[in-house]
């Protein structure tokens, strides 16, 4: 069953052709400094915000963060955790993903089994996703013991994709790790895009504009961004990065 967080994201796919999501690492930021780049990307139509990183974070500070950026803006806030310990009530939904090129069964099904009666109990959405790891895979490679697909190997990241809808799950996401010196390939993206027939995400190493359109260009219906924004500054990346996306997007909110 569709929720309303996820027919928000749909909608607004389809309206816009593709749309720009901003990842807030809760281990770079305060509850303060996250709150602030929330409502930066808010107010140049970042159509959500994600909260999640590659490493352990303590529950509290995780929940401070949210609470903070839920005070602020008024668009969604989705979790991207890297662990049961990534689970917060005070945020909208939650990418409840399996790393599908894991050697590790906890990063397959164990962390997802963990942690289902929570997000049950604390009434948050669920968005069913298959997370691939691709090219360099960063941190989140490393933590999640996947065997990332060669960048030059578009096919076998096409066929874990469709393995992923046949399975029921509802998002793709091409991950080629935070601060990634290159990001996913456009023959890749186009592969994957080719394939499925669901909403594909693609983040990591996007640092500007023009890559996060040939990528959009490419099949990507959902760019996410976090480290070129936390390093650089928000204002005029984001800009650019949204704007790139979703030419003459209006406000989403």
């Amino acid at each position: 069953m569709v929720g309303p967080i996820e027919d928000y994201l749909l909608d607004s796919i389809r309206r816009k052709g593709a749309i720009h999501l901003t990842l807030i690492d809760p281990e770079k930021v305060t509850a303060s400094s996250s709150s602030k780049l929330a409502e930066v990307a808010e107010s140049y139509n970042t159509t959500a915000i994600m909260v999640g990183g590659s490493t352990s974070t303590l529950t509290n500070h995780l929940d401070k963060v949210i609470k903070a950026i839920k005070r602020t803006v008024e668009i969604p806030i989705i979790l991207f955790p890297n662990n049961v310990t990534g689970i917060s009530k005070h945020a909208d939904a939650i990418w409840f993903m399996s790393l599908l090129n894991s050697m590790d069964p906890y990063f397959l099904i164990g962390a997802q089994v963990l942690g289902a009666s929570m997000i049950k109990r604390y009434g948050l959405e669920p968005l069913p996703m298959g997370y691939i790891i691709v090219g360099e895979g960063g941190t989140a490679g490393i933590v999640g013991r996947a065997v990332p697909i060669p960048y030059e190997k578009p096919e076998l990241a096409a066929v874990h994709a469709l393995a992923a809808e046949y399975f029921g799950m509802r998002f793709v996401y091409l991950e080629a790790g935070s601060g990634a010196n290159t990001p996913v390939p456009i023959p890749m993206i186009t592969a994957v895009n080719k394939i499925i027939n669901i909403p594909l995400i693609v983040g990591g190493g996007i640092r500007d504009g023009s890559q996060a359109a040939s990528a959009v260009s490419a099949g990507a219906d959902i760019i996410v961004t976090g480290n070129i924004t936390e390093n650089a500054g928000p204002q005029k990346k984001l800009k650019e990065l949204v704007d790139a996306i979703s030419p003459g997007s209006e406000g989403t909110c």
